[in-house]
């Protein structure tokens, strides 16, 4: 009984497991972190790059 417990408390396969999934878990935080600060920049550039492109097609059919 004595050398399970200690084979089963020196185990770290689980361990691992969790440190990948915490590294997973941050970078997932991060990546919401940075849509959620620079959205609306972003959704503004391609809001200017659309107009443009409209623009230009418009001229050019003209």
């Amino acid at each position: 009984m004595t050398s399970e417990l200690s084979r089963f408390l020196n185990d770290e396969a689980g361990a691992t497991a969790i440190e990948y999934g915490l590294i997973a878990a941050m970078i997932a935080v991060a990546i919401i972190a940075a849509l959620t600060v620079f959205g609306g920049s972003v959704q503004g550039l391609f809001v200017h790059v659309a107009n443009r492109a409209g623009n230009a097609m418009n001229s050019a059919s003209i």
